[in-house]
């Protein structure tokens, strides 16, 4: 494994906002992302401006002038937004797309028809699998919400071994496989290969969605036996339409991205020349804009003429798709802001002053930092940005793999033991029906399951690539 080469951070570590000496820099560390904790957790103020204000103080209290402060929050923002913004936008419309036309549904009914009742956790975790591939987390899980409580009713089952699958499938995607947003900015802040990190993401993906869903589901049911809520059953897409999407047709098109993403990759490998024609067309093919657009206008037909819709209304489903990610884009925005803020007071150089001792490897420092930042905020998106950042230095140095899987460290450590700070943990507890307590015990476990099995996963990686 890569250990820490702080003689290759001198070159290319840029000139910081602040003089400031360690101690300082790590108060203002700590007073920036308490800060940010009060505001969101107390004060209940919108995680855009608690990003704001937290990188104001960060500055202030590390000593660099406002000025410097704000035109490195600005640059921070505007970079993470002009990569991802857009990638955020077609993901947004894909998964409206799949899940207005009764897609998801059909992806649902499907699995579930096969399924006996052993195999149900089983194909839970497949469908949020494939079903959250293209869905940001909080639609994923409104999505699969009343299918987990109708599966749990009918058949019978705690609720918990049901749920945990399907939660542990959208988490594990949320955090480690692209298009999602954190991957994907952790991926260009380190400039790793998408098609190799994708490739790489879904080796670590399946057993640790596993582990943290089917398997861990048999001890979730046993420490919180709960029955489905009876009032929280919403009505499905699908049960307004006459007419839906085929099963075939449907998972094509949720893959049809990942297919051309991974294509590119394998070309890459196999072709290894970037003045070659073939490689030239799958770069363009391959990239995330490119696929992700293709997917969507695929999918106005696939999907949205298949259900019956006009083009009015699949125009329609399209403007109704960007809206709810206004906040997700201003998030993860001011969570690239909050980033270059740390990184130009020289807090990433103030890290790998300090562990550089430690010899610790690079993937579990990166792990590490994600998880104290994801402890703290509460944001796995918050977590993967600012460890990207404080972390892409060191990436120089690392091959094409293991810049990938420093990626997928990035990522594990950002899924580590979500609680009271993280909405996602709210959602979780008032969908499930659940009291704080056992939705530590369930949910919060689940997440720290996901984090340490996928940096076991990638640090085994390492070892062999």
């Amino acid at each position: 494994m890569t250990h820490l080469s702080v003689e290759m951070l001198a070159a290319d570590a840029a000139e910081p906002i602040t003089t400031a000496g360690h101690a300082q820099l790590g108060i203002a560390v700590l007073a920036g992302i308490a800060v940010i904790v009060l505001l969101i957790t107390k004060f209940k103020l919108h995680a855009f401006l608690s990003l704001i204000i937290g990188s104001l103080v960060l500055g202030a209290v590390a000593g660099a002038p406002l000025d410097k402060t704000v035109t490195s929050f600005s640059a921070g923002l505007g970079t993470t937004v002009a990569g991802t913004g857009v990638l955020i936008a077609l993901g947004a419309v894909l998964g409206r797309l799949l899940a207005d036309s009764g897609g998801a549904d059909q992806i649902v009914d499907t699995i579930l028809a096969k399924a006996s009742g052993k195999a149900m956790p089983w194909a839970m975790v497949l469908i949020a699998g494939i079903v959250g591939l293209p869905l940001f987390f909080e639609v994923g899980i409104v999505l699969l919400i009343p299918v987990v409580l109708l599966v749990a009713r009918r058949g019978n089952f705690s609720l918990m071994r049901i749920g945990i699958p399907a939660l542990a499938g959208l988490s594990v995607m949320h955090g480690l496989i692209p298009p999602h947003p954190g991957p994907l900015v952790a991926i260009d802040a380190v400039g790793a290969n998408l098609g190799v990190t994708l490739a790489l993401g879904v080796v670590v993906a399946i057993p640790t969605a596993i582990i943290a869903g089917p398997v861990f589901s048999r001890y979730a049911a046993r420490w919180v036996d709960i029955q489905p809520p009876e009032n929280l059953v919403p009505e499905r897409a699908s049960d307004d339409l006459e007419k839906r999407p085929g099963f075939g047709i449907t998972v094509a098109t949720v893959l049809l991205p990942v297919v051309m993403m991974l294509a590119k990759a394998l070309v890459d490998i196999v072709v290894d020349n970037p003045e070659h024609q073939v490689q030239k067309v799958f770069d363009v093919i391959g990239s995330p804009l490119i696929a992700l657009l293709t997917a969507v206008i695929v999918a106005m037909f696939t999907l949205g003429r298949a259900a019956g819709f006009t083009r009015r209304r699949i125009a329609a489903t399209v403007e109704k798709s960007l809206a709810p990610i206004a906040g997700v884009l201003l998030i993860v925005g001011a969570g690239g802001g909050f980033k270059q803020t740390l990184v130009d007071a020289g807090v990433g150089q103030m890290i790998m002053d300090i562990a550089k001792g430690w010899h610790l490897s690079t993937l579990l420092l990166a792990w590490l930092i994600a998880v104290t930042i994801r402890l703290a905020t509460g944001s796995a998106t918050v977590a993967t940005i600012s460890a990207a950042g404080l972390v892409a230095p060191l990436a120089a140095e690392l091959s094409t793999p293991h810049a990938a899987l420093l990626v997928l460290a990035i990522g594990s450590g950002s899924l580590f033991f979500s609680h009271v700070n993280d909405a996602g943990f709210w959602l979780v507890k008032e969908y499930f029906g659940m009291n704080v307590g056992q939705t530590l015990k369930t949910w919060s476990v689940m997440e720290t399951l996901i984090s340490v099995v996928g940096i076991v996963c990638v640090l085994l990686l390492s070892l062999v690539l």
